[in-house]
């Protein structure tokens, strides 16, 4: 029986040892997260951050027609935040003014709406249904 309550006891032992190592692995992860996070930061999710109103609009419109291009626009843009030389916030036009002044043209769906009985229809809708009204005249 004493060679059962050692051999346990060297169990035992040995597994708090492997519990000790397990606990003091993970809080040395716990302690440096941020130089995890900063390794694994994703310069289209710091760029989306720093977009204003329908910047996002711009930009996803920019990478489906551009994205090659658009690609190393956004590591460069990256940097610049990285590095604090752009601190404002990027709204549509100024990111669509930016592709369009390194020759991107980006194309956005435009959409005219009218005030018609205190709703807002789309002028598409409007003249189609004045071109209805007419050939019922």
């Amino acid at each position: 029986m004493s060679e059962d309550d050692s051999e346990l006891q060297r169990l035992q032992a040995k597994r708090l040892a492997e519990m000790q190592k397990n606990i003091s692995s993970r809080e040395t992860v716990e302690e440096n997260p941020e130089s995890t996070k900063e390794k694994t930061v994703n310069p289209r999710d710091a760029l989306i951050k720093q977009l204003g109103f329908r910047g996002l609009e711009v930009l996803t419109n920019a990478e489906s027609q551009f994205p090659n291009e658009t690609k190393m626009i956004i590591d460069k843009l990256y940097e610049l935040i990285k590095t604090g030389e752009i601190t404002e916030i990027l709204d549509g036009g100024k990111l669509l003014g930016l592709f369009r002044s390194i020759g991107l043209s980006v194309r956005m769906d435009t959409k005219i709406n009218i005030q018609q009985d205190g709703k807002f229809v789309s002028l598409t809708d409007k003249l189609s249904t004045k071109s209805d009204n007419d050939d019922v005249e």
